[in-house]
């Protein structure tokens, strides 16, 4: 796979700083928490520490080196650790978006963190997250190497008692997984909370249907593009 250059990081913040602000706005943010990336083994972009995701603009994404031994000034440890990790040893791991969104981290926090088909949005799923029950902490240093392990060649990573993580070869890609991911998780847990029996679906109907959403054309780039404009349109500054 071809190195990213600077000229593709500097454009790809954009998009990053997009998805940021457009998160905030769906409450999917905690605090100055949580983190974004792009990149590949030798450098990737990261949003800084301390800056709140409603105030995100793309200059603000630092370039980084991922073989770097030491703790970049103005970059969150865990970030540091569990980004640098996995760009150095996913390679189809181009863009990495971990989040303690709402539905996502509930899901995450039962003894039993797997999505059951019930609807389109959660057979778009099937078979398609892999799960790390081995909580032991922050996100440093051996917990993550191990979450870069366990994503094998799943895109989704469910971090019991922890959050989600998402990769992927594009911006666009990452952040429809993960939009859709919690659109997903929260349909379940109400449906969970009616106390009535779910209606699961057939392997066959479920697997049918994450491979119609997979040939799906253009739609995650279509998403990205509007909320973009949409963010254009109110006059924010994210693309600075």
């Amino acid at each position: 796979m071809k190195n990213i250059d600077t000229v593709a990081l500097d454009l790809v913040r954009v998009d990053l700083a997009a998805v940021l602000r457009w998160l905030e706005r769906l409450g999917m943010n905690e605090g100055i928490a949580n983190h974004v990336s792009f990149g590949d083994a030798a450098r990737f972009v990261l949003n800084p520490y301390g800056v709140h995701w409603s105030d995100i603009r793309a200059g603000d994404f630092q370039v980084l080196e991922s073989n770097a031994t030491d703790l970049p000034e103005g970059i969150d440890p865990t970030a540091w650790a569990i980004h640098g990790a996995i760009h150095r040893n996913v390679p189809n791991a181009r863009c990495i978006m971990h989040l303690h969104s709402r539905a996502a981290t509930a899901l995450s926090c039962l003894a039993d963190p797997s999505l059951p088909p019930i609807d389109q949005n959660t057979m778009r799923f099937f078979n398609r997250v892999a799960v790390d029950m081995a909580f032991d902490g922050m996100g440093l240093e051996d917990e993550a190497e191990r979450i870069a392990t366990t994503l094998g060649d799943k895109r989704i990573l469910m971090m019991a008692q922890h959050g989600v993580l998402v990769v992927g070869d594009s911006v666009a890609q990452c952040f429809d997984d993960l939009y859709y991911f919690e659109r997903a998780a929260d349909t379940y847990l109400f449906a969970l909370s009616s106390g009535m029996k779910l209606n699961r679906a057939s392997d066959a109907v479920a697997e049918k249907t994450a491979r119609q959403w997979e040939e799906y054309p253009g739609f995650a780039q279509k998403h990205l593009v509007a909320i973009k404009r949409a963010l254009t349109a109110a006059g924010s500054d994210f693309a600075q």
